[in-house]
């Protein structure tokens, strides 16, 4: 029963992998024996991360990259697959968010800077279109891999402020279904794609947004917590478990899905 969770060997590529939650993720894999590839855009960042992943194990690569390059993307590949010779598995974690896409209490709709809009968008779903393309070219040869992406619990639901990174999340749960269905029936079973939707963690990007500096909550933050039945924020070891499940074997037969992780936010309207 313990090989359906069985992690060993799986060569898994990581983008975002200098972030919180994809980060510590990658982490979490290399400690439980997969060979984990770190997928940033800042030297220094990914430096730091690959220091730090060499006290696990040997077994990690170091990419410096941006989600949005395609050829160096497809450098990073060739890379990976000279190296490890496979790549079982990509998980989507790059992504963002700019002020100019985003509609604070004093602004309404029309002030929306159409071109922070763009870049939110871009780096969003074409900073996991592309990647995926890249990277799922083995998944097509082996007839095995998987993709997991990162939506968001504003994929779903019209959650105020986040305007540009809410419409480019609903946009990854679409591609998420849509490519599942496209690699399933083209190459076979073996092949998965799904997302996992994390609800509201502190990171470095929202922390000041979600709580004050003595650790009360700020309005915000009170709001958010006023929607999730769990009434607290989530952890960020929390998100590992269900990216574990959506690579190993025991998840063999879901494709498709996008797995909220979030203390039952979506399921609970505040009322």
């Amino acid at each position: 029963m313990n090989q359906l969770f069985d992690l060993n060997g799986k060569v898994i590529v990581v983008t975002g992998a200098t972030g919180i939650l994809a980060g510590g993720a990658a982490k979490y894999l290399q400690q439980n024996g997969a060979k984990v590839i770190y997928l940033g855009r800042n030297q220094e960042r990914v430096d730091k991360a690959i220091s730090e992943a060499n006290e696990i194990s040997q077994d990690c690569m170091g990419l410096t990259c941006d989600v949005l390059d395609e050829r160096g993307l497809k450098e990073g590949y060739e890379a990976v697959l000279s190296r490890f010779g496979r790549i079982d598995a990509l998980i989507n974690g790059a992504g963002g968010n700019m002020p100019g896409a985003t509609i604070g209490p004093d602004k309404e709709i029309f002030d929306l800077d159409l071109d922070d809009y763009a870049k939110v968008m871009d780096l969003n779903l074409k900073g996991t279109v592309i990647p995926t393309l890249t990277f799922a070219q083995a998944f097509k040869e082996q007839k095995s891999g998987c993709v997991i992406n990162f939506s968001s619990m504003s994929s779903t639901q019209a959650l105020t402020r986040v305007l540009g990174y809410s419409n480019a999340k609903a946009a990854i749960d679409n591609f998420t279904r849509w490519m599942a269905t496209e690699m399933a029936s083209k190459y076979g079973d073996g092949i998965r794609v799904n997302a996992v939707a994390p609800g509201f963690f502190i990171s470095k990007q929202n922390k000041a947004l979600l709580t004050n500096e003595d650790g009360s909550f700020t309005e915000r933050g009170q709001q958010v917590i006023n929607k999730t039945p769990f009434r607290r924020f989530g952890k960020q070891e929390e998100i590992y478990g269900a990216i574990h499940y959506l690579i190993s074997d025991s998840s063999s037969f879901v494709t498709g899905t996008v797995l909220a992780v979030d203390g039952g936010f979506s399921c609970f309207c505040g009322v």
